[in-house]
């Protein structure tokens, strides 16, 4: 069975931070080249990209939560991270894990992000 769990979602007041965990369960994640990312909706607006990482730590981050969040990893157990600080009203959405490798694309179920002015 497949599985990406997201956590860490909430409320949370402008300027604050929170910390997103995705896991992922099932024996194809034990295939090593890959990369995870970070995806978010809000709603009326397109799942956007905030942050990827690759199987060998490269990072891309979109422009707007540059500086204010870091995605990291740990391959052992096939989770990923995404440390969001400064957070603005705008940051608020439904947050997504994925992980894709040459063959597959998995989504987590989403953890929903809210930031309060």
């Amino acid at each position: 069975q497949v599985q990406l769990v997201e956590s860490g979602g909430g409320l949370v007041q402008g300027g604050g931070s929170l910390r997103l965990s995705c896991a992922a369960s099932g024996s194809i994640f034990s295939i090593s080249i890959n990369t995870m990312g970070w995806y978010r909706q809000a709603p009326g607006k397109q799942r956007e990209l905030v942050a990827a990482i690759t199987s060998v730590g490269s990072t891309h981050y979109a422009n707007s939560v540059k500086g204010r969040f870091t995605i990291s990893r740990v391959n052992a157990n096939n989770t990923v991270y995404l440390q969001m600080n400064s957070l603005k009203p705008e940051d608020t959405a439904v947050y997504y894990c994925r992980w894709i490798t040459t063959a597959h694309d998995y989504w987590g179920q989403g953890t929903q992000v809210t930031v309060s002015s």
